[in-house]
């Protein structure tokens, strides 16, 4: 990585990006699978605004909770 197969600006940062995009896979293939689902949010202060006044929320604001 220390050295650089290309010349000119350009090249050159596009050879590093596509290096540290496949260190970053590397590193993420190593990685144990997230076995746990992610937990549900709190409804935001706007979203409890429109609860309150009981206006409907977007279809893709709404929470697995609600």
């Amino acid at each position: 990585m220390r050295r650089c197969r290309y010349r000119g600006q350009g090249k050159a940062h596009i050879q590093h990006v596509l290096t540290a995009i496949a260190v970053n896979i590397e590193r993420l293939s190593g990685l144990p699978p997230a076995e746990e689902t992610p937990s549900s949010r709190r409804p935001t202060a706007f979203q409890h605004y429109l609860d309150q006044r009981e206006i409907p929320r977007p279809q893709s604001w709404r929470t697995l909770g609600t």
